[in-house]
């Protein structure tokens, strides 16, 4: 063999490998600047994501301001009545806050869970991130740390979430929250107490799902935005499940459960039955599994199919999106499930519908 006619072909071969990969690069470039910024959140609610992409488009805010503007337009605009106040009254007829906010960049997260009496649930998550070195607040300390950073402090009932508690009341408190207490809590209200050992041993078999969780009851906004240099920042807020057992938290506000964002990935967002999808961190598995070089709907679909191996019974959804633009959904147990877009290749918000999997019968 000639030794110079091998270092000659091993060149040209290191040569052409190279060529491709720029080429590669070149085109990965072209294509984020054809279509970032980027915005997808869940749901129809197409107001929040406008709101978003205004804000990013237009270069007067970061990621972080798109994500607490789009977010917040939900809250006032009470999306679908679960998000914001006035939604989701508890087992006492009050309503609660739980919001979070991720930065791509540094990975600080601002959350509030169980936030008493303050509308602005997505902004004192923001002033978690940005007026203290903590990561979560919650209850009646993080309202006391929101009227301390000037939030103001008011009633988050409405005539209609009253009225929605009455009507709850009036058939003995169905649907509701327990298991494996007395008084029978499929056909009475509460107080209640622990049932005997041997009927908690029985209860251990039950599926601890939310059947009641559907495209009209799903609690959750997730937003996802990045910039035009590929920044991603995300965010959640909610007014959790209607008639909660006071004091529980969902999966909005945990970071890698509710939302997840990584600048050098992408991002997720999850939406459906909380407090199933918060026990297998699907935003972060499927951040994790962009990582991987899976697309992001085979990212959201694997997610899915790890928490129904579990939970065959169970509804919910995620988005995601890479840092180059991206982009995909997938769903499980809702009839349909949409999720809102807007990036520079769109005239207007788009509304994507995604054909959800369905429990085997």
């Amino acid at each position: 063999m000639d030794p110079k006619h091998d270092a000659q072909k091993e060149f040209k071969m290191s040569y052409f490998l190279l060529f491709l990969l720029l080429s590669f690069h070149v085109i990965a470039v072209v294509f984020s600047a054809e279509v970032l910024p980027l915005v997808i959140n869940t749901w129809a609610f197409t107001n929040a994501t406008q709101k978003a992409w205004e804000v990013i488009s237009s270069g007067d805010g970061s990621v972080l301001d798109a994500v607490e503007q789009g977010c917040s337009v939900c809250e006032i605009e009470q999306c679908d009545g679960t998000v914001g106040y006035g939604g989701s009254p508890d087992e006492t007829g009050e309503s609660t806050l739980d919001a979070m906010i991720m930065d791509g960049v540094t990975h600080d997260v601002g959350s509030v869970a169980q936030l008493r009496r303050i509308k602005s649930a997505i902004s004192v998550a923001r002033a978690v991130m940005m007026y203290t070195k903590h990561t979560l607040l919650v209850g009646e300390a993080a309202t006391n740390f929101a009227i301390e950073m000037g939030f103001h402090n008011e009633s988050l009932s409405t005539n209609s979430s009253i009225e929605k508690y009455k009507k709850w009341k009036a058939k003995d408190c169905q649907p509701n929250f327990r298991q494996n207490v007395l008084p029978d809590p499929e056909e009475h209200c509460g107080p209640y107490h622990p049932s005997n050992l041997k009927e908690k041993q029985a209860g251990k078999q039950q599926q601890r799902v939310n059947m009641d969780v559907d495209e009209h009851n799903h609690d959750t906004i997730g937003m996802i935005v990045i910039d035009e240099d590929g920044n991603v920042a995300g965010g959640t807020s909610t007014n959790g499940a209607s008639h909660k057992v006071p004091g529980r938290v969902g999966d909005s506000p945990i970071t890698g459960s509710g939302a997840y964002v990584d600048n050098d990935i992408g991002g997720a967002a999850a939406t459906g039955d909380g407090d199933v999808m918060m026990r297998f961190l699907p935003s972060y598995q499927a951040v994790e599994n962009l990582r991987q070089g899976m697309s992001p709907t085979k990212a959201c679909e694997d997610v899915l199919v790890r928490i129904v191996k579990k939970y065959p019974t169970f509804s919910g959804a995620l988005v995601a999106a890479t840092n180059k633009g991206l982009y995909g959904g997938a769903c499980h147990g809702f009839s349909s499930f949409h999720y809102s877009l807007q990036m520079r290749s769109l005239k207007s918000v788009k509304v994507v519908e995604v054909n959800c999997t369905q429990p085997s019968r």
